[in-house]
Formats: C-alpha cells, sequence, structure tokens
C-alpha cells in the first residue's frame, strides 16, 4: 500500500479535523473537543499562522496527520512540539505513522531544534512501544498543569 507523505493544506483541515474527532474518541474524551474546522483553518492557514502539519495520503484521501508547532526553551532555544500523530484506525499498520513521525523528526532536525516533544498518555501501551522504538525518552518526571478555556475567562 502506497502512501504519500507531505506538508499539510487548508483543503486538508476537514478531513484533519475528522482524525481529530476520531483521536478524542479513542482518548475518552470526546465531549473536551470544540474545535471548529474554521479555527483549524484560521490558525493553519491565515494571516498569523501557529501550526503546521505533514500528512498521509492514499488515494487522495488523508488518512493521517501530524500536527506541530514551534515552540521556546530557555534552556534548549527552538523547538517543536509535537501536538497530535494521529492515524485513521483503519489505516494502522501500514507505516503511515511511522512515515509522518520521521517526517516532523527531519522537520525539526532541518530547523535545528534544541529538543523536539510531544505526549502520551499514561495507558497508551502501543504509542508507548512506538516511541520506545526510536529510544525517546518518556519523562514520567513532570507533571503537566493547564487551565482550560471557562477557566481563563474567570480571571480578571
Amino acid at each position: 500500500m502506497s502512501f504519500l507523505i507531505r506538508k499539510g493544506r487548508k483543503e486538508d483541515c476537514q478531513a484533519v479535523l475528522e482524525l481529530i474527532k476520531e483521536l478524542a474518541i479513542f482518548e475518552r474524551a470526546e465531549k473536551e473537543m470544540v474545535l471548529s474546522l474554521e479555527e483549524l483553518q484560521e490558525d493553519g492557514f491565515g494571516k498569523h499562522p501557529i501550526y503546521e502539519m505533514f500528512v498521509a495520503e492514499l488515494h487522495d484521501k488523508v488518512l493521517g496527520v501530524a500536527l506541530y508547532y514551534e515552540k521556546y526553551s530557555t534552556w534548549k532555544g527552538r523547538c517543536i512540539y509535537l501536538e497530535d500523530l494521529i492515524v485513521t484506525e483503519k489505516h494502522r499498520g501500514i507505516g503511515a505513522g511511522k512515515a509522518l513521525f520521521e517526517a516532523v523528526i527531519q522537520e525539526a532536525k532541518q530547523r535545528n531544534s534544541g529538543r523536539m516533544e510531544w505526549q502520551v498518555l499514561d495507558w497508551n501501551q502501543s504509542a508507548i512501544d512506538f516511541y520506545k522504538k526510536y529510544e525517546a525518552e518518556l519523562d514520567g518526571e513532570w507533571i503537566n498543569g493547564k487551565f482550560r478555556r471557562e477557566q481563563l475567562q474567570k480571571f480578571s
């Protein structure tokens, strides 16, 4: 099965949004996913893009995405953060996830990034095993913090 890895385009956003919804269901957080197609398009392809993506395509259909952005570390400088690596369940096992992950690695390498980071749920053993094949550092020491939109709106 021959697929293509390429930079994502605005017209891919509908398919990418469907992949994001599939991931939200898989992660048991479907109700948390509130992103609209318009936001996804504007945030990636508007006047001030804040993310980039690679897509895996088979027969002109998007079957996977690696969505990433540049962040800054006060210790390492410019870094790449891989927000999501998603391959639709139907197409897992054909190498698309590996190819997408390696495309982001090459992007980070090309940019001379000080680090490439991502998160994985502690119960997602197949993803953990995938990253271990790359000898990735999986850090259980740091605790993630966040505020949701509703919490942010409460601050004066």
